[in-house]
């Protein structure tokens, strides 16, 4: 939305609060599901624990920064970005802040600000990592500036390494070897989360992941930071999938070298270290869903409802265009085949990452199976 249109006057956008110009700064309008997700979760906080200090390591334009202080309610900002020449405009936009006393603005490499946190102990309730490509020059310096409590809200855009056509990019990246395969664009979330939990880990931290967010390009991780190391032998192994009949099957670092499919008894390619554990907090998603209610989001508040129902299903999912190749069929309405997988005593919903797949406990088989049995006629009467 633009206040301004007419010649020599500068132009404005207006996002939730903010009201912004984004000058020659890197702003995606298609995002805003990201910043929406992360005000609420950084008002979680302020509500639940009565502080919300926030550290916006590259903030481009500014907007997160001010919908965090307008929206949030940030006791305090340390906005920074690294790139000279869009600090007239972050500068511009954030000067209500700035004469409020609560904040402050810098011009430094993000690395150099998270170790200047951890050199003067000064940590923050949410530390917002919005970069371009792979998360890795990040990935265990967001820990030094993190409060233990407190909110890692962590970004990627680099889907080739992540979906596996890069797998040798994906070892220096992620110390994990990527394939690629029909369940990817999850594959990248989980192997960001991997990733970032095996480095609190050998800090002798941890991290819950809070939600998981795939949106167009973007991967984005919102996570707590925790006291004591989260990572197992059940969390964090390796993705199997078959190419021969598409099913999947997680993998324990015990179980290498012994793996075969169960349903066609070939090799199953390996993607992995990764994070094998939920996606999402159930509880932490039932707290946002009220508060989207509240706050009249019902946008936000339905795609929290489908990350609550993906919560407990297993880390891969299914396309229904797969089934029907699969099964050389028409393919049912992905409702109706939930509702029928559910009638027969599995777990089943929609997953937010994939409009035409599903999340179940149940068989590629007997998804393929279920979906014939619903989409055949009905045999003609006597």
């Amino acid at each position: 939305m633009n206040s301004s249109d007419r010649p020599g006057e500068p132009s404005f956008i207006k996002e939730g609060a903010a009201c912004f110009q984004v000058g020659n700064a890197f702003f995606r309008p298609q995002t805003r599901v990201v910043r929406d997700l992360g005000v609420l979760m950084a008002a979680l906080h302020r509500q639940q624990t009565g502080r919300l200090r926030v550290l916006d390591a590259m903030a481009g334009c500014g907007v997160r920064s001010l919908r965090y202080w307008q929206e949030s309610g940030a006791d305090w900002l340390w906005v920074n970005d690294g790139n000279p020449d869009i600090h007239p405009t972050l500068n511009a936009n954030l000067q209500s802040l700035l004469e409020a006393g609560r904040g402050q603005v810098t011009q430094e490499e993000a690395n150099r600000v998270f170790f200047t946190c951890h050199l003067k102990k000064d940590y923050y309730d949410l530390v917002d990592v919005d970069g371009f490509g792979a998360a890795t020059p990040h990935l265990s310096t967001c820990l030094w500036a993190t409060a233990i409590g407190g909110l890692i809200y962590l970004t990627s855009t680099d889907g080739r390494t992540a979906t596996g056509h890069l797998p040798t990019q994906s070892l220096r990246f992620y110390a994990a070897y990527a394939r690629s395969h029909p369940a990817a664009h999850e594959q990248g979330l989980r192997l960001l989360l991997g990733s970032l939990q095996q480095q609190a880990a050998a800090r002798h931290l941890g991290i819950r992941p809070l939600f998981s967010l795939f949106t167009g390009e973007t991967y984005r991780v919102m996570v707590r930071l925790l006291p004591k190391p989260m990572l197992t032998d059940q969390n964090y192994g390796f993705l199997g999938y078959c190419h021969g009949c598409g099913e999947y099957q997680t993998v324990s670092w015990r179980r290498l070298g012994r793996v075969s499919c169960q349903d066609c008894d070939r090799p199953p390619t390996l993607t992995g270290p990764l994070w094998l554990g939920s996606l999402h907090d159930p509880a932490t998603l039932t707290d946002l869903i009220a508060l989207a209610d509240q706050w009249q989001w019902s946008d936000r508040a339905h795609l929290l409802r489908l990350m609550a129902a993906e919560a407990t299903m297993p880390p891969y999912f299914y396309r229904l265009g797969d089934m029907g190749k699969q099964g050389q069929m028409d393919i049912p309405k992905r409702s109706h085949l939930i509702q029928a997988l559910q009638a027969q005593g599995y777990r089943a919903t929609a997953t937010h990452i994939h409009a035409e797949a599903i999340k179940t406990d149940a068989s590629l088989a007997i998804c393929v199976a279920i979906a014939r049995s619903i989409t055949e006629p009905l045999p003609s009467p006597d």
